[in-house]
């Protein structure tokens, strides 16, 4: 697989990397099967898929140890990216940004993962009664222990409440510009896919500017953009699409233009490429800094998702998609 060097430390991981969550958290729980999760990030590293992105919360833990019990083996192999600041409870997540919970938070990561040393420890969202600039103290102060690599920030997602006027990750960049003042950001995760492409706009471009990374969560518009989902068949209760606007039956049909215009692409490129090919191809075709991580829990999606980085999309291709309706309903 090709190989992809993010930020200023230089971070190599493989050209697309594997979101672990659905292992654990969020997706249909009466599929998740350990054993079967296990073989799937065995099979992402023997492909080259080397970064493996999980959080303390998915779980939450559990997803650590999954993970963990992978690199008790193949530490060496893989790039282990988790994140710290959000605490689970039995009906709502709450932000912990505070430096002591910090520190705690990234040992217990460490035990949960088997390992010496974090490469990219992520913020998941900043905690609003903490200045944001304390709690990156508090991480940047893990990197000079030896326990973190490097640094990373996930983007403040909600479209409710905003400025008027403002973008979408305006919010995410006023941080970003404040922790950078304080240690280098190396990469940001933040949602980028053909059916929302809101971080081209401005978050991008910032990252691109400064030489950091950018990991593209949802690349697959969770699992939507593979064509794979039928609208009306309904999700589990503990599935988060069964909350989500755009994934009632009314909205799956009104945006099947998207998946048509993938599958179209994906014809011209002959048998055996899928929309989810075009997809992903698609994400890595906006910047050599660009990392997709898809997320799955199965082996064979895991190898689809990996051969992605061959599909080499021409302009032709690229303007096509450029084009495609924009995705209707709220993603909020």
């Amino acid at each position: 697989m090709e190989r992809r060097t993010i930020g200023a430390a230089s971070l190599e991981v493989g050209a697309v990397g594997l979101g672990c969550m659905p292992m654990s958290w969020a997706y249909s729980g009466s599929r998740q099967r350990g054993e079967e999760s296990l073989r799937a990030v065995h099979r992402a590293l023997d492909l080259g898929s080397t970064l493996l992105d999980t959080a303390d919360m998915y779980g939450p833990f559990t997803n650590e140890l999954l993970v963990g019990r992978v690199l008790k083996e193949r530490r060496a192999e893989a790039f282990v990216s988790t994140k710290v600041g959000l605490l689970v409870g039995e009906q709502h997540i709450v932000a912990n940004g505070r430096p002591g919970y910090v520190r705690r938070a990234c040992d217990a990561s460490l035990r949960r993962l088997q390992t010496d040393v974090i490469d990219l420890y992520q913020l998941h969202r900043a905690d609003p009664e903490v200045p944001v600039e304390e709690t990156w103290g508090a991480m940047a102060d893990l990197v000079r222990a030896g326990k973190v690599r490097a640094l990373g920030l996930c983007a403040v997602g909600a479209r409710a409440g905003r400025r008027a006027g403002a973008r979408l990750h305006d919010g995410t960049i006023r941080q970003l510009e404040r922790v950078q003042q304080v240690f280098p950001v190396s990469a940001v995760e933040a949602e980028l896919s053909v059916w929302s492409p809101d971080a081209l706009d401005a978050l991008l471009p910032w990252c691109t500017a400064r030489g950091v990374g950018f990991l593209a969560a949802m690349p697959l518009g969770n699992g939507y953009l593979t064509g794979t989902l039928t609208p009306g068949e309904g999700f589990e209760p503990d599935d988060l699409r069964a909350r989500h606007p755009r994934f009632t039956a009314e909205m799956m049909a009104s945006n099947q233009p998207i998946v048509a215009g993938l599958r179209r692409v994906a014809a011209r490129h002959g048998d055996g490429v899928t929309p989810a090919h075009v997809a992903i191809a698609w994400v890595l075709a906006q910047g050599s800094h660009v990392v997709p991580v898809p997320g799955t829990k199965q082996e064979r999606w895991v190898t689809q998702n990996a051969s992605a980085d061959t599909l080499h999309l021409t302009e032709a291709d690229l303007t096509e998609l450029a084009t495609l309706p924009t995705a209707q309903g709220s993603w909020d």
